[in-house]
């Protein structure tokens, strides 16, 4: 396993805990997408159903436990512990529009047509999409808290880190995974807006300039 890999893993669970504490500290979910954290549980239950039927490493199980707790705790806070702080009002993001496509991509496009395979590639075709209700929800309250910029922040890192990882093995192994790489590139064209104006603007609450392309494309979501 090489160091970008690792260095990959650290930044996704830092976002995930990042996120976690700003609920449990302020006793609140504004700001933070419901539907989004549901895509990310849904990602990560249908990526990890191996861990009933293979076991690969120590490190590779304990990490896969820990994103599904962490992915379910993040639900169940959102959804029903601090159900009252949070804005479903401008959570509007049609899940059908992301769910509908992926599925139907993840059937014609795979490496082998068995359950557990078609699961892991729609895995990956969703967790490409995922963060598109958070970005939706901030191109809709206008702002974004500090530390939601935090969590997209190192959800976009973790993603060009493991684009480094690819690079890396395919370097070093002659490994690539099309479908994974494919992917992880328009998730992470999803954050370059994001990334400018959190270096360059200091951590601004403004709005990423990607999000003002999802108001014009879903100008009637209600």
């Amino acid at each position: 396993m090489n160091v970008f890999r690792i260095l990959g893993d650290v930044s996704h669970l830092l976002a995930i805990i990042i996120l976690l504490m700003k609920m449990w500290k302020s006793r609140s979910c504004a700001g933070i997408s419901g539907k989004s954290q549901l895509l990310f549980a849904l990602v990560f239950t249908s990526r990890y159903l191996d861990l009933l039927t293979s076991f690969i490493s120590i490190y590779n199980m304990v990490m896969k436990i820990i994103f599904l707790l962490c992915a379910y705790i993040t639900v169940y806070l959102i959804y029903i512990r601090l159900s009252k702080t949070y804005d479903s009002e401008n959570d509007t993001f049609r899940l059908e529009f992301l769910l509908v496509p992926v599925i139907g991509l993840s059937f014609l496009e795979n490496y082998d047509f068995t359950p557990l395979e078609i699961l892991w590639t729609f895995s990956i075709y969703l967790e490409s999409v995922a963060i598109l209700p958070q970005l939706f929800m901030i191109s809709k309250t206008g702002e974004a808290e500090s530390i939601t910029t935090h969590y997209l922040f190192f959800l976009g890192l973790y993603r060009l880190l493991y684009l480094a990882n690819w690079i890396w093995r395919y370097h070093t192994e002659k490994f690539y995974d099309q479908i994974a790489v494919v992917s992880g590139v328009v998730q992470t064209i999803f954050y370059f807006d994001f990334f400018y104006l959190y270096i360059t603007k200091g951590n601004s609450e403004k709005i990423p300039n990607i999000c003002h392309i999802f108001c014009l494309l879903f100008p009637s979501i209600p």
